[in-house]
């Protein structure tokens, strides 16, 4: 349940919707599960392999298959702790939002009122702006929930997801039934699923498919190494991994009902084109989705808070699944309790989410995110196949996964670990980099070196000085 959580988070209400769309609509179901089965899927029982055969968190797991590689380890707990640094911050937004819902705050102009009155944005990312009292609030609230339910362990994780996990499936599928009733609906949803065949015979659109795969299982993140360290002795390994891919691509897919109906309803209420309207990241959660509510014939405020409590519970379990890799990790290296570690994570990660909350907070949240999930992690799931299917013997975790699991693989497993995966990786960070070469992800260039270059450099650096961080246990055994 809690590998669930991890899995299924904002992205899947925000990102697959419109990606879907862009990339051949119904068609791209196509490549999806392609990926889905030749990526996704194996890479989730090699990481459940290795954290249930080592029983540790990914940094002692890699140090256990050979110590020079427990930088491995480092690297993919850091990257998702960016990644929460931000993430927390949009929940944060979603806090506020679900009260403003109340009396529908944002008005007859849900853009300005985001943009202008809540973020206060500024000019661009430099601009840094003030402190956004609401936006520090909420993250304040945000932060201080999740360590409460974290400093108790994986025991008290358990019991939140079986609240967490169901809730918005519910609450989404609650969502997909009003937003199919309503006028226009049909269109929205015909826009979201039209098939474009002619799409798959463009190599993007496969691209785009494994990544998405790729970033919303939540592999190469060290959490399923961590979740799976917890699991018993005789747990189903690739049934486990089979079922929690399924659910996420099946969250997505019906959250693309949720969206796009009432993407259909507001186009036709204001008597544009759907293309028109906003349909991606914030603009579609704060901007296009609040004014579609303000156009609900009834219960308007209901749906309101409906919508932003499912975003909340979506992302709070991936909130838990990007922090507790990097604090066990710090729990073991330096024994310290699972409060301490919990606690220095969670204040770190709070100074850093700082930056976010000023007017500038926008700009950074779109700029680390880009450059964190398009390098950061497509290095470390590169790394990790090498290092596992190469460096080591990956037949091992194969043979170790069926020793538990009905669905038995084989030696095409080991081919997909070892060749299919880390060539799509590969073709995936070079078409990132050359991307970037010839038109910068953002304007000057230089900011690509200070938001792209430096943050994902530093979690490298950070990683294997974590690493070499002899413990006063490993000093005294040096000695002896």
């Amino acid at each position: 349940m809690a590998a669930i959580g991890s899995a299924v988070g904002l992205g899947n209400v925000w990102r697959f919707p419109y990606i879907a769309y862009t990339n051949g609509g119904g068609a791209f179901l196509i490549p999806y599960f392609v990926a889905l089965f030749t990526a996704g899927i194996p890479m989730l029982i090699l990481e459940f392999s290795v954290g249930h055969w080592s029983r540790q968190g990914a940094p002692e797991a890699f140090k256990k298959i050979g110590k020079k590689w427990e930088f491995v380890g480092w690297w993919s707990c850091m990257v998702p702790f960016v990644i929460v640094s931000y993430y927390i911050v949009v929940m944060a937004w979603c806090f506020s939002y679900m009260v403003y819902s109340l009396d529908l705050r944002w008005g007859a102009n849900a853009e300005s009122f985001f943009l202008t009155d809540f973020l206060g944005a500024t000019t661009g990312p430099l601009a840094l702006g003030g402190i956004r009292l609401p936006v520090l609030l909420g993250l304040i609230a945000i932060w201080f929930i999740v360590f409460v339910i974290l400093y108790k362990g994986v025991g008290r994780i358990g019991k939140v997801v079986l609240i967490t996990v169901p809730l918005p499936w519910i609450l989404l599928t609650i969502l997909t039934i009003r937003g199919i009733t309503l006028p226009g609906a049909m269109e929205g949803i015909s826009y979201y699923l039209t098939p474009n065949f002619s799409k798959l015979a463009d190599v993007n659109v496969w691209l785009a498919a494994y990544a998405q795969v790729f970033f919303s299982v939540g592999v190469a993140q060290g959490i399923m190494i961590t979740y799976a360290s917890h699991l018993r002795k005789k747990s189903d390994l690739s049934s486990n991994a089979f079922i929690i891919a399924l659910a996420d691509a099946g969250t997505s897919f019906l959250a693309g009902f949720a969206v796009f109906s009432v993407i259909g309803y507001l186009a036709m209420t204001q008597g544009v084109g759907i293309d028109q309207l906003g349909i991606a990241g914030p603009s579609l959660t704060f901007i296009t989705y609040p004014t579609a509510i303000s156009f609900f014939p009834v219960a308007t405020g209901l749906f309101g808070i409906l919508f932003y409590i499912a975003l909340l519970t979506f992302g709070i379990d991936s909130v838990f699944s990007m922090i507790e890799p990097l604090a066990t990790g710090v729990q073991h290296k330096w024994h310290l309790t699972k409060k301490k570690a919990t606690a220095l994570i969670c204040l770190v990660g709070f100074l850093i989410s700082l930056l976010y909350t000023t007017g500038s907070g926008l700009y950074w949240v779109d700029i680390i995110d880009y450059f964190v999930s398009n390098f950061g992690l497509v290095l470390v799931g590169l790394v990790e196949c090498v290092v596992l299917g190469w460096a080591y013997h990956v037949a091992f975790f194969r043979d170790h996964a069926n020793k538990t699991s009905d669905v038995r693989i084989g030696p095409w497993w080991d081919a997909l670990i070892r060749y299919v995966v880390p060539c799509i990786l590969t073709i995936l960070l070079i078409a990132a980099v050359y991307n970037n070469i010839i038109t910068p992800y953002v304007q000057p260039w230089w900011l690509v070196i200070l938001g792209g270059v430096i943050p994902c450099g530093s979690i490298i650096v950070i990683a294997v000085l974590l690493m070499k961080t002899k413990t006063k246990d490993e000093q005294h055994t040096y000695h002896r």
